[in-house]
């Protein structure tokens, strides 16, 4: 079955205290899919189950290696998820707070792109 894309959302997500580049991508995913009411997958895809769909998302963030897969996806309700994390968002110096847990004063920038495709 051929897939077809239906829709790529952006977003980007922070965390500005802490350093886990996991809540920075969890959130960008987050604001990618937040004003989103996808009825194109019922109404034009034909699909009886939202579950039916593919939902790739690509993650750009600082320490990539850290990244946690299943928190990261566990913001999709729905699809057939699969994350790819590459190196990129930024890094910027922020200030560090002892009582907020804070490792160091950087602040974690990531962007997501989040695509639904579906197989007809």
């Amino acid at each position: 079955m051929a897939r077809k894309r239906l829709i790529i959302e952006m977003g980007m997500g922070i965390d500005q205290h802490g350093q886990e580049p996991t809540v920075a991508a969890a959130r960008a995913v987050r604001n990618a899919i937040a004003h989103n009411a996808l009825l194109g997958v019922w109404e034009v895809a034909g699909l009886s189950n939202p579950d039916e769909m593919i939902v790739e998302v690509k993650i750009a963030v600082p320490y990539p290696e850290q990244v946690r897969e299943a928190e990261v996806l566990a913001v999709l309700p729905f699809g057939k998820k699969s994350l790819s994390v590459e190196f990129g968002g930024m890094v910027v110096q922020g200030r560090a707070i002892a009582s907020l847990n804070d490792k160091n004063d950087e602040m974690l920038i990531a962007i997501a792109a989040v695509t639904v495709l579906v197989e007809n």
